[in-house]
């Protein structure tokens, strides 16, 4: 790899806006890239579906929370301009600009390209008016007898205001006439989201291909209802009818320096949310007459640049529905189930019906621990073989005193809520600090709360003016004369469920500096600690962001010296201006950066004089790219480092998050591996251009597909000859010329 070394004595201010790209501009790059997996005809025709569904849910969290935002900023008048110079009002216009054409893209292509193919593989996504008679029938009993009695109409005339149109709700506008008078009168119906969005008919009614009964056949929920609306308006005439569906602000304001109990200021918050905040987009179809656009948008109080127009089928998340389906291999991604980490498979489970582990005579978890660090990477490696199976060792082994860990988002069945549970009613001083303010998982963590405090947990709700997004366990247990803590610190959630579509790190370890440093952080989170420094742990808000800028700066002074400087650094979002600016100063100096950044990425790479040594990539696959991976040459005593932050304010300043050093050299020689696969992928992978916009890299004929997912996915089954290809052109990748 040659070196670029470039001159630091020219005068460039690298605080500029033009160094600097959109961050909403740049999440909107992300999710064209999520829609691309769906336009792909190399991805497998559910996963197209799914990925199509991906891009629907992102943009609805986009414009809940971050349009919301912008357009608060504009009410308010505020004149603050972005890092890269725009005023909220430009943003909100670049948006719409920028979204626009992806949103009529996804449409036409599910319209056009993918309901054919469906149709092709024997999955029919009808529309009413194409139905067999038989098939109306069926229809018609089934809404009589299913969805009649769930529906409420209702009025819209001066003793019936117009009715609160709750966020993400999908709604029916009805024009309806009273035959007598002649006069039209405007209703709504909202299509119940407790029925299935798509009805399948039985399969003696599905339409036959080739011989070969369908595998799915129906129609979508609004028309079955939409063509049966004389049901609900007897004695009217049915005028016209049409879909909509609106997006609120579903942000919540918090004023915690004023909340003697966090608890309840987040359950009245919550409540305020159900009821909705402000509308921010309207959904409509193209064909919806003028009359009816402009009665929505006055009486929502928007404006036509709130308005996105579609042709076909409005809210197309519900497309993860077919997800469920049974269909043949080839129209889904090959199977995978995560495998046991070699070292924990030594540990025999002999009853795993039961709650209790019963382990093999002296080759119970911590023994594995005591050994030497353990490294898990999910999902190629089982989050419940190892994490859960860590807790819940913990919940019933009779040596611990004591578990302490934090939860920010985890799943509804949560074993490990159980494992929790169970080892504060076996006796165990059980700590769980219980992220309240996880958005849109609010609910759930006060559900969690609630529960682990009936039983006897100490349960913490974070800090005041902080998130807790670190992901750390402690287990303290006895050993014969001493007492030695277990941790696990991770990259992701503790949440079975997304672990098996989450790339995520985790560590073992029971080196003691590092259980003294975790200590410390839970006295931080639970006391009144004013820790200033840790042993080994990078923690913010205390010493992160200090830290990532001196490791940067050591890069710098190394490369200024003669020396290679390497740095190499994957996480989900680049945002953070000193950062970038920080990257941008090693990138003159010489310092040859790699960065694979999932989603937003604010730095622009390849300005002459200013970033010309970075490069950037955003894998975007069957699972969701989320672990964190550091890597600094440090001029040969390579330090590498996993944990939950991203390079963003939030996280830095705002947040509170645990980064570890791997002091393991072996684990540091797997990550520096996990990089390598990663920034030689040449099937997910996209090249961040200097203007912002991404170019997908392909096969060559001299260079072979390779997908890092697949890579890693054949290695943790063990099969290194699949992946012994790229094994030359990783390493070139991640390490410096030497």
């Amino acid at each position: 790899m040659a070196k670029s070394k470039k001159t630091t004595n020219q005068q460039i201010n690298l605080n500029d806006t033009q160094y600097y790209l959109n961050r909403e501009l740049s999440w909107l790059e992300f999710n064209s890239r999520v829609l691309h997996e769906a336009l792909d005809s190399r991805t497998p025709l559910l996963e197209r579906l799914k990925f199509l569904a991906i891009f629907s849910s992102n943009l609805d969290e986009f414009f809940m929370v971050r349009v919301a935002v912008l357009k608060q900023q504009v009410e308010a008048k505020v004149s603050q301009l972005s890092f890269d110079g725009r005023t909220p009002q430009q943003q909100l216009d670049d948006i719409s600009f920028v979204l626009r054409p992806l949103v009529a893209q996804q449409h036409q292509h599910f319209e056009q390209v993918l309901r054919p193919l469906l149709a092709n593989h024997n999955i029919h996504i009808l529309d009413y008016i194409d139905l067999t008679e038989k098939q109306r029938k069926y229809l018609d009993n089934y809404f009589e007898e299913q969805i009649f009695p769930v529906i409420t109409p209702l009025a819209v005339d001066p003793s019936h205001p117009f009715p609160y149109i709750s966020n993400l709700s999908l709604n029916l506008a009805v024009v309806v006439k009273n035959p007598e008078t002649e006069e039209e009168f405007f209703a709504r119906v909202k299509v119940p989201k407790v029925l299935p969005r798509f009805l399948p008919l039985p399969p003696e009614l599905g339409i036959q291909r080739h011989g070969k009964p369908a595998l799915w056949t129906g129609v979508p929920l609004e028309q079955a209802i939409a063509h049966n609306l004389e049901s609900l308006f007897p004695g009217m005439n049915i005028q016209e009818y049409h879909p909509f569906r609106i997006t609120r602000d579903a942000d919540l304001e918090l004023e915690e320096d004023e909340a003697e109990d966090l608890l309840l200021l987040i359950e009245q918050e919550l409540r305020k949310r159900r009821v909705g905040g402000t509308p921010v987009r309207l959904e409509i179809q193209s064909q919806t007459p003028d009359v009816i656009r402009n009665r929505l948008l006055q009486d929502l109080e928007l404006t036509e640049s709130d308005v996105y127009e579609v042709d076909g089928l409005l809210g197309l998340h519900d497309l993860m529905y077919f997800m469920s389906l049974s269909v043949p291999a080839e129209l889904k991604d090959p199977p995978w189930q995560s495998v046991v980490p070699p070292r924990l498979q030594r540990i025999r489970e002999v009853n795993p019906s039961s709650e209790v582990l019963e382990i093999e005579e002296g080759r119970d978890f911590f023994a594995v621990i005591r050994e030497r660090d353990l490294l898990v990477h999910h999902p190629y490696q089982s989050f419940t073989a190892s994490v859960v199976r860590f807790i819940t060792s913990a919940a019933h082994d009779p040596n611990v005193l004591a578990i302490k860990m934090t939860l920010y988002r985890t799943s509804g069945d949560s074993p490990i809520i159980n494992a929790l549970i169970a080892a504060a009613e076996n006796g165990k001083q059980v700590s769980v600090l219980v992220e309240l303010k996880a958005r849109f998982d609010e609910e759930n963590n006060i559900y969690w709360a609630k529960r682990l405090e009936s039983v006897g947990v100490h349960v913490v709700y974070g800090l005041v003016g902080l998130k807790t997004h670190s992901k750390i366990v402690m287990v303290v247990r006895r050993e014969q004369d001493r007492i030695r803590r277990y941790v696990h610190i991770g990259t992701g959630n503790y949440n079975p469920k997304t672990a098996r579509l989450y790339t995520d790190l985790g560590l073992f370890t029971c080196q003691e500096e590092l259980g003294a440093d975790v200590t410390d952080v839970f006295n931080f989170l639970t006391g009144y600690s004013r820790q200033k420094s840790y042993r080994q742990l990078l923690v913010a808000p205390v010493n992160l962001r200090d830290r990532f800028v001196g490791l940067i700066e050591r890069e710098i002074e190394n490369a200024q010296k003669g020396f290679s400087g390497r740095i190499v650094a994957k996480m989900n979002s680049l945002v953070d201006p000193q950062i970038i600016s920080e990257l941008y100063k090693a990138s003159r100096a010489g310092v040859q950066i790699d960065l694979i950044v999932r989603g937003i990425c604010c730095l622009r790479p390849g300005l002459k004089d200013v970033s010309e040594n970075i490069r950037v990539i955003s894998i975007v696959g069957r699972f969701l790219e989320h672990s964190r991976i550091f890597y600094f040459y440090n001029n040969g005593e390579e330090e590498i480092y996993i944990g939950s932050a991203d390079w963003m304010p939030r996280n830095l300043d705002r947040r509170v998050e645990v980064v570890t050093p791997i002091l393991d050299p072996d684990i540091a020689k797997d990550l520096q591996e996990i990089l390598g696969i990663m920034l030689a992928d040449n099937r997910q992978a996209w090249e961040l251009q200097p203007d912002g916009s991404y170019i997908q890299r392909r096969p060559g004929e001299d260079c072979p597909e390779a997908s890092s997912q697949k890579i890693l996915m054949s290695m943790a089954l063990n099969q290194p000859a699949i992946a012994s290809n790229l094994m030359n052109s990783r390493k070139s990748y991640v390490y410096p010329d030497k």
